[in-house]
């Protein structure tokens, strides 16, 4: 089987992050590009759920934007951010 390269982009971070798991789980990025490739061709679709954040959902923005104009308006009501510490 003949092999070829491919180029990709990706955020430094995540590249770095993503060279750490493939290397704590004992294998290189190619391979783990490479298995994640196999998979997706012989099960014709994505091999995990792939979902969108609701932060980002078209109702969520207008409705940020629409806060935003009532607090810039002298409607609605600011309140204190309160941090959560994770347990």
């Amino acid at each position: 089987m003949s092999q070829t390269n491919i180029n990709i982009r990706m955020d430094a971070d995540l590249k770095k992050q993503f060279d750490k798991f493939c290397s704590d789980v004992g294998m290189s990025m190619t391979t783990a590009i490479c298995v994640f490739a196999k998979k997706t061709v012989k099960e014709q679709k994505i091999p995990f759920e792939i979902t969108a954040d609701p932060f980002y959902s078209t109702a969520n923005i207008e409705r940020l934007k629409k806060a935003v104009n009532d607090l810039n308006n002298g409607k609605g009501k600011e309140h204190e951010i309160m941090e959560v510490e994770d347990e």
